[in-house]
């Protein structure tokens, strides 16, 4: 079996876009993939998978490493970032067609299923349809997030829908509530990565409104991405102590400080989902500097993602996918958590376009809070081309946070 083509292809996701890699072979076996282009120069992904697929046709689909190990090595020069995340894109349509070849899903390459049932949480829950209310509210007609009373509403929906937790980020409900600043997008004030006191307060009464309406049973997360320095996630961590949340979500690129975060703190820390590449999750894992490893299989591929999660176990930290695009990156998602024995749970979006499930020849299925593991070949779902025609991507698009 040799590949013949690898192409890639856009649909229009509202406020995004989604987007996806198709790889064909001599035999007809076709292998799909989903891949984020928000992070880096517009296209800049789509690219470099259309640089990598120069090299890739012609080879065995089904050597996946040898694939994955060959392209990496042309780019030891520029190692990671949206290199690593195209070789990963590329990584994963070819496992899709190894799967199918064999008759088996995914999970079966790796030893799984560990488990046939995933435990989701609502993430962004809240915050898109805050961040962007031109488009919740204008175009689908969405019920306005305005009070800490919507959000005990919403906190009650996440809890009567069945899901296992939550998780939210600081987000400006009223005029004059501080805006949240990720840490890598330019909005006023970018640098000042640092609470005060009145972002803390209003921190605090967000998750307690959300505690208030989902119960104490139902977990709760906060996501502050890379929006503070060290001392600000202490200082925020330390806040929210008497909420026992599941997890605090921080994002720094120094092992030592985040450490010093975990250290500081009763709040369980969550991260690395910005970490690329088995040997960069090494030096977390070496100074116990998370409670929970956050892997991204879209930018590192599902056969590192488990590595990173066997040498995740070695240090008795359980790991998450993060997965915060379409349904077959959900699907690539429920396959990470099947093929290892270390997951904690997994993270779902809900608040997407209507014509998400169309996208898909097989929508994922979610009962009482939990994805059922697809045991079809393959990731157990497929692109529905002539869907992904129907909504092409719109002029421009600005990318939320993850």
């Amino acid at each position: 079996m040799r590949i013949t083509k690898i192409e890639t292809l856009t649909a229009d996701g509202g406020w995004r876009i989604f987007s996806f890699v198709k790889l064909s072979t001599d035999e007809g076996l076709v292998g799909w993939s989903e891949y984020n282009e928000d992070f880096g120069a517009r296209e800049a992904t789509s690219s470099l998978i259309a640089r990598f697929a120069e090299i890739a046709v012609g080879m065995d689909p089904r050597e996946v490493g040898k694939i994955v190990v060959s392209l990496r090595a042309i780019t030891r020069m520029s190692m990671g970032g949206v290199n690593h995340e195209a070789i990963a894109a590329i990584e994963n349509a070819c496992l899709d067609v190894k799967a199918k070849a064999l008759g088996v899903p995914v999970c079966a390459l790796f030893g799984g299923p560990f488990r046939d049932r995933v435990n989701l949480y609502w993430s962004h829950c809240g915050s898109f349809r805050v961040w962007r209310r031109d488009y919740f509210e204008n175009e689908l007609g969405q019920k306005p997030l305005r009070t800490l009373d919507d959000i005990k509403e919403l906190g009650a929906e996440v809890k009567a829908r069945g899901f296992k937790a939550l998780k939210t980020n600081p987000m400006p409900l009223r005029p004059g509530d501080p805006p949240f600043m990720p840490g890598f997008r330019m909005m006023p004030n970018f640098l000042s990565r640092h609470p005060d006191a009145k972002m803390i307060r209003s921190i605090h009464e967000l998750l307690e409104a959300f505690r208030a309406g989902s119960g104490d049973d139902i977990g709760l997360m906060l996501d502050l991405n890379f929006s503070q320095r060290t001392e600000g996630f202490i200082r925020v961590a330390k806040a929210v102590e008497d909420l026992n949340l599941t997890w605090l979500e921080c994002d720094i690129h120094d092992p030592e400080a985040l450490a010093t975060v975990r250290r500081a703190t009763s709040t369980p820390i969550a991260s690395l989902e910005t970490v690329h590449g088995l040997g960069a999750f090494r030096p977390y894992l070496q100074h116990y500097a998370c409670d929970v490893a956050i892997i991204d299989v879209q930018w590192n591929g599902l056969w590192e993602s488990v590595r990173a999660a066997a040498l995740a176990d070695a240090f008795e930290v359980d790991c998450a996918p993060h997965n915060f695009a379409g349904h077959l990156a959900s699907m690539i998602s429920a396959h990470f958590c099947a093929s290892i024995p270390n997951y904690r749970i997994m993270e779902y979006d809900v608040d997407e376009v209507p014509w998400r499930n169309d996208l898909v020849t097989h929508v994922p299925q979610i009962e009482n809070g939990q994805i059922v593991v697809p045991m079809r070949p393959g990731w157990g779902t497929d692109i529905n081309e002539e869907a992904v025609r129907a909504h092409p991507p719109r002029a421009k698009k600005q990318g939320l946070t993850a």
